[in-house]
Order: structure tokens, then sequence, then C-alpha cells
């Protein structure tokens, strides 16, 4: 099971990686935090004070058309926010 999925790079992750050295991961949905922190710990090498997680819904959308109601939803999925150790901090731009 690979636990890291992708990095969330959007303003505002951005603004509190820079400010609070926290960064936002979408991961495994059936990762639990101590399972998170030892993948981040090894993907990036730094020491991780705190994991929080958020199951993120599905939205769903209604559309009337010609041909009726077509109905359809984003899928489901899982948001983890890493507090790191003062000091160390994650660069996701140096690899491009």
């Amino acid at each position: 099971m690979n636990i890291l999925i992708k990095p969330i790079i959007t303003e505002k992750a951005t603004k509190i990686a820079e400010d609070d050295n926290v960064f936002t991961f979408e991961v495994h949905p059936k990762a639990n935090k101590v399972e998170i922190k030892k993948a981040v710990e090894a993907a990036y090498g730094v020491s991780i004070e705190k994991v929080r997680t958020i199951n993120i819904r599905p939205n769903r959308k209604t559309r009337y058309t010609k041909t009726g109601v077509q109905t359809g939803k984003t899928n489901a999925w899982k948001k983890a926010i890493v507090q790191v150790a003062e000091g160390d901090t994650i660069d996701f731009y140096s690899n491009i």
C-alpha cells in the first residue's frame, strides 16, 4: 500500500507551509496517523511533531438536460496535514 499519494500544492497549503511549517498530502484512505508519520519521515528525512487527517467527502452534482437528469460525483479522498519539527522543512520544488 502506497501511503503518500501526492503533496497538495495550493495557495492555502503553500501559505501555511511558509508561515507555520505545516505541509499537506493526499494519502491512502485506509492509512492511519502513525503510518503517515513514518512515510513522511522516510520520504523526506524530516521529523514530524503532529499529524491531522481529514476525510474529504465526494461532491455530488445534478444536471438537468434535454435527455433527463444526470447525476455524478467526485471521488472521496483523505488529506493529511503534517506539522514538521522546528528547523526542518520539505521542498516540493527541488526535483522539478
